[in-house]
This record gives structure tokens, sequence and C-alpha cells, in this order.
């Protein structure tokens, strides 16, 4: 019964008034897009396994697939894939949008400081590339249960844990700390759910399983020009590219980071919104890049993320996708694996070769990452709350600004959907003879 009473603790209970981490609530993955191709490239040397997922829709013996390769292929090397390892491969790199909530402006420089001294402290966690296990957390088991995801978790201390799970979303109360740290001292596990909606449609192999390659050549590219030739609208197409050096680019078209790390309106967290806003923004990059562009939209070291839109694949799971080299890893350990995902809209009139790509050792982060900073709606009375209700509004007129810039909508539009004035009046600025007058 605790145990029972501890889970809805986690999952529902209401925030801090004070909350400085902020948490991933929602993700723009491919299915945000129409005729949309999902290809996995593994590639190291010359070795690549090529996993296709196809985007057709209509009865199954009406189905052909028809991919140029560079070597003759023999049986051996063509592989039935599973499409939930593309799901969630999908997932993990998606573009997220996170949230943050304002503290106290009256507490908050007290606050700082604790920061402030907690960051001039060495700490060899930060060092870490595996970011679950640098906070001492390790994710024991993986299941799906009817129409929930299931994880099991341990954890070497308190702090750790409940770091993982705010910054995967899971709020955790105030006064929960001793009670997990009591579980903790016991080498008890934390099973941890949540409701996979897909589950919920399942039965069956109603779709069509992805196809998998593996062959050798110096030629790293996808051929997309076959698909285009019936084709009479701009297709979507996702590249997930696992290497182990670094970030992917193609060399014959410009590859463009999508637009990122920017504060966003909050009320695009409201269902179907930020689904909207990605759409929008994406179409009108692809308008301002001339439609000839390739868009990074991750690019990350497999072993961590921050937030997680979903978990980083498992050993077993990469091995699965192609991932030859992670039999190399010593136990557990993950293996050295660097994901680009590319996202690229093309027809005939703008793409007229074949996708080429390099593998660069850049290694640096990037994600498509988009802020809701939600305002503090105390009634503190300090001269730092007179402040942010001062700034806070410039802030909000900026974010309107920006989501009318990235997207094309509506400006006055946007401004009356955060519950802005439409016109706002103009500030009458009166001497400072006039100030004194009016005071007297």
């Amino acid at each position: 019964m605790f145990a029972t009473a501890l889970a809805l603790m986690l999952g529902w209970s209401a925030p801090p008034l004070l909350s400085f981490c902020g948490f991933y609530c929602a993700k723009a993955d491919a299915k945000l897009f129409n005729k949309a191709s999902q290809v996995v490239l593994v590639r190291d040397g010359d070795r690549t396994v090529m996993t296709m997922v196809s985007d057709f829709q209509g009865d199954p013996k009406e189905f052909a697939l028809v991919i140029p390769v560079p070597t003759v292929l023999q049986r051996e090397q063509i592989h039935v894939g599973d499409k939930a390892l593309v799901e969630h491969l999908d997932a993990y790199s998606a573009p997220r949008l996170v949230e943050y909530f304002d503290g106290n402006p009256c507490e908050l420089p007290a606050l700082m400081e604790r920061v402030r001294m907690s960051a001039a402290a060495p700490s060899s966690a930060a060092m870490d590339a595996v970011k679950a296990r640098s906070l001492g957390v390790t994710i024991e088991a993986r299941y799906t249960v009817g129409e929930y995801d299931i994880l099991i978790l341990s954890a070497a201390q308190s702090t750790g844990l409940e770091t993982w799970l705010r910054e995967n979303g899971y709020v955790i109360p105030a006064g929960a700390s001793p009670v997990i740290g009591s579980y903790l001292k016991q080498n008890m596990k934390f099973f941890v759910a949540k409701v996979n909606l897909t589950e919920q449609s399942k039965l069956g192999f109603t779709y069509l399983r992805p196809l998998q390659i593996a062959y050798e050549s110096p030629k790293f590219m996808l051929p997309i020009r076959l698909g285009m030739v019936n084709a009479d609208k701009q297709q979507e197409l996702f590249v997930y590219a696992l290497t182990r050096k670094g970030r992917v680019e193609t060399t014959n078209y410009r590859t463009v980071k999508i637009s990122s790390d920017m504060d966003l309106p909050v009320y695009l967290k409201q269902p179907g919104e930020f689904a909207k806003f990605y759409q929008a923004m994406f179409k009108r990059q692809v308008q301002n890049e001339g439609g000839t562009a390739v868009f990074v939209e991750y690019a990350w070291d497999m072993r961590w993320c921050d937030p997680c839109a979903a978990d980083p694949l498992s050993n077993d799971e990469l091995r699965r996708l192609g991932v030859f080299w992670a039999n190399e890893g010593r136990g557990m350990q993950a293996p050295d694996v660097y994901v680009t995902r590319l996202h690229v809209s093309y027809d005939k009139a703008h793409f007229p070769e074949d996708l080429v790509f390099q593998e660069t050792g850049d290694r640096s982060n990037f994600q498509g990452r988009y802020v809701l900073r939600h305002a503090w709606t105390g009634q503190a009375a300090c001269a730092a709350a007179s402040d942010y209700r001062t700034t806070l509004r410039q802030r909000q007129e900026a974010e309107a600004d920006r989501l009318a810039t990235l997207t094309g909508w509506d400006l006055p539009g946007i401004r009356k959907r955060m519950g802005l004035d439409v016109n706002p009046p103009v500030p009458v600025r009166r001497p400072a003879w006039w100030e004194r007058l009016w005071n007297n």
C-alpha cells in the first residue's frame, strides 16, 4: 500500500513552488510528417548496415521496394529488422519541448548562491559521459506490459535517482527524499511505469517490418532519386546515422542545424500545439534555405541524453540495428556510438543527386530543443518581485515575436493566445518634474 502511495506521489504530486531544474514534456518525432521514410545507417570504415522503414500504406501484396546498393548482396546480408528499434531511435533523437518554472524572485539570489557554490566543487560524475551512470542510476530491466512501458531502476543514492526522475518528467514531492533513501539502503529497486498509447492498438504485425542489409563499400551514400521517379509531391526522409567518431553530414548538399534553444509561449504545451509549431517551423526553414538543405535535428553521444525524449538504446538494441562493434564493450559498458539525426524534405527539382555522406570528428552535442518558461504567480512584494513582473511582460512579448518569425503565423493571433493585449497601450512618458508634481 505504501509503495502504491509513493508511486502516486511521484506521478501526480503538484510541483514545489520553487523549481529550478526543467524537464522534457513533448517530442516532435517522424510521425508528424506525411510520406516520411526512415533509414538507419550504421557506418564504420567501409562497413555499412542499413535498415529501411517504409511508410507504405495499403495492401501488403502491392508493396514493392527498389533500393540501389553498391555491391551484390548475399542471402546472409539480408535480414528482416524490428520496427520498434527504429521507433525507439526516432523517439530518442526527436526534437523536444522542455519546460521550466520560474521560482520566487525573492528567493532566487540565495538559490543562485547555493548553485554557484555547488558548481565550484569538482565532481567526477560530471566527467562521466554515461548520463544515467553519472547519477548512480542503473536501468536494470525494460519491459512493455499491456499498455504500460516499465522500467526497473536501481541507484547508488537518492539524490541521483531524484535527478534522473526529474529529468525524465517525474515530479518528486517535498519530503520524498528520506523515503527513497531508506529503500535504497535496503538495496531495493524502483518500478517506473508510463502509458504506451501505441500498445493499445496492437495485436500481430499489422505493418511492414523494416528490411536490413549489410555490405562493404567505400561509398557512404543513400540513393533517393529512384524514389522520386513517380512522386508528385515533396517527400520526407529521416536518416539516423550511427558511427564511432562523430557527426555525419552531407557532402553534396548544405547541412544546416535546425533552429534551436529558444524560449517560446507556454501554450505550445497544449495537446497538438507543439506538433503544429514544429511542422510550420520546419517548412519555413526549408523555404528559407531554398529547399536544398539537409537539417540536423540531433547529434549526441548515444550513451546519454539531456533532457531525454526517450532512453538511450541498450547494447542489445544497438546490436540488432547493426552496431557490430557493440560486442567490443566490456560487460554492460555502452559501446562508443554517436548518433546523428538528419531530416530532409526533398523533390526532383531541388535534390537531383543522391545523398552522399561523410563522418566528421565533431562530437559536440546538438539537439532541437524548445523551452517553455512558466511564469511565477506568487504575491511576494520584494524589489526583485517588482522587477520580475516588469521583465516578464517583455519576455512574453519576445516569445510571441520569436514564434511569429519562426512559423510565419499571425503575431496578433499569437499574442491573443498568450493572453496579451492585441494592441497594448503605448506608455506615456511624463517629464520628471511632472512626476514630482503628481506625487505631491
